[in-house]
C-alpha cells in the first residue's frame, strides 16, 4: 500500500511564523493536498470550549421531535438553509440515500455588500437560544482559519498570496451540522445505505470540527480505503470538487466516504460538523493557465461556482 501524507500541520505557523515557516507550511500543504488532498490543522481558532459547547447544541438539536425539526425544512432552499431530513440526501451516482440528516447555516453579510440580498436568511432555532449565536461564531471561526488557508494555497500554486480574498469574502459558505442517526434494526434498511456514500466535496476547501466516532475514510491513490482520524481539537481539512477544477488536478478532490460502523454499534448517533467554504456565486473556476501544460491537458469546461454548485445539487438530490 503507498504512503498515505496527511499530515499534522500548525496553523499559528503560517499566520504568525518567519519567512521560511510560511514557506514551510505553504509546501506542505500544497503536497498533501496534491497527494491525497487532505491535511489535519491545529491552533486553528476555536477553542475546545467553543467546540464543546457547538456539540451540546448540535446534539440538543437533533434530539428534538421530528415534528419540531421538520417545522424549520424550507422548501426550494435545496437544503441550504435550515433542516434537511432522513432520506433526502443521496451521494453522487448512489441510489439510496445516506442514513443522516442536517442543518445548514449560511453566510451572514454584515458589510454594504450587495450580495446580502441574494443570501437567504439563516433559520432561527426557537426552542434552543443559544444555537444561532454558537454556530455563527463557529462559522466565522472557520472562515477565518480557511482564509488563511487558502492563502498558504495560493503560494504553493505561485498566485498572489491574497489571490482568493475577494472572492471568499461574504462567499457562499456552508456550515453543516450533520446527525447519522441511530438504526435500532441494522436489518430494515437497504445492504447499500451507508451513512455517508462515497463522494467528493463541491466547494474549495472542507474544514470539518473533528465527529464523536470514526467512521470517516478516504480513497487513496492505489484505490484502498484508508481511515482519517483527528488528534483532539484538530481540524481535517480537504480539497473540494471547486479547487481542483481551479488547478487542472494539481489539488485532488479525494473521494471520501463514512461508513456504518459494526452492527452492535448502529444503535449510536453519530455527530459531526463539516464547513463547506465556497466563493461566490460568480467566481471563474476556468483552469489556471499554470497548472495546464502539454503534459496536464485541459480537463475542464469553464463554468462559474454558482453554476457548478447548481449542477452538483441536481446530482445529488437537493435540488431538481
Amino acid at each position: 500500500m503507498s504512503t498515505v501524507n496527511i499530515p499534522r500541520l500548525d496553523l499559528n505557523t503560517y499566520i504568525n511564523g518567519s519567512a521560511e515557516e510560511r514557506k514551510q507550511f505553504s509546501n506542505d500543504i500544497g503536497k498533501a493536498f496534491n497527494e491525497t488532498g487532505f491535511v489535519t490543522i491545529t491552533n486553528h481558532g476555536l477553542s475546545k470550549e467553543l467546540i464543546d459547547k457547538l456539540y451540546e447544541q448540535v446534539k440538543a438539536l437533533f434530539a428534538e421531535p421530528d415534528a419540531v425539526k421538520q417545522q424549520y425544512e424550507i422548501p426550494g432552499l435545496a437544503g441550504q438553509r435550515g433542516y434537511t431530513g432522513k432520506g433526502k440526501e443521496t451521494a453522487k451516482g448512489f441510489k439510496t440515500p445516506d442514513l443522516k440528516e442536517f442543518w445548514q447555516i449560511g453566510q451572514t453579510v454584515t458589510d454594504d455588500d450587495t450580495l446580502k440580498a441574494q443570501y437567504p436568511d439563516n433559520v432561527t432555532v426557537n426552542e434552543l437560544p443559544e444555537f444561532n449565536p454558537t454556530t455563527i461564531e463557529v462559522y466565522k471561526k472557520l472562515e477565518a482559519a480557511g482564509k488563511h488557508l487558502l492563502r498558504a494555497i495560493a503560494v504553493y500554486l505561485e498566485l498572489p498570496e491574497n489571490y482568493f480574498d475577494d472572492k471568499v469574502h461574504n462567499g457562499n459558505s456552508i456550515l453543516r451540522t450533520l446527525h447519522y442517526f441511530p438504526i435500532a434494526d441494522p436489518d430494515s434498511v437497504p445492504d447499500d445505505a451507508v451513512r455517508a456514500g462515497a463522494h467528493e466535496d463541491i466547494n474549495l476547501i472542507t474544514l470539518l470540527i473533528g465527529a464523536s466516532a470514526d467512521g470517516l475514510e478516504l480513497l487513496t491513490r492505489d484505490n484502498s480505503w484508508f481511515p482519517v482520524k483527528a488528534y483532539g481539537e484538530d481540524l481535517v481539512v480537504n480539497v473540494g470538487d471547486m479547487l481542483q477544477r481551479l488547478t487542472n488536478n494539481k489539488l485532488k478532490s479525494t473521494t471520501h466516504r463514512v461508513v456504518n460502523p459494526p452492527r452492535e454499534l448502529m444503535k449510536f448517533s453519530r455527530f459531526s460538523v463539516p464547513f463547506f467554504l465556497h466563493p461566490k456565486s460568480n467566481m471563474d473556476l476556468t483552469s489556471l493557465d499554470s497548472c495546464i501544460d502539454e503534459q496536464h491537458p485541459k480537463l475542464y469546461t469553464d463554468i462559474t461556482a454558482g453554476e457548478y454548485l447548481d449542477e452538483r445539487l441536481r446530482e445529488i438530490g437537493l435540488k431538481m
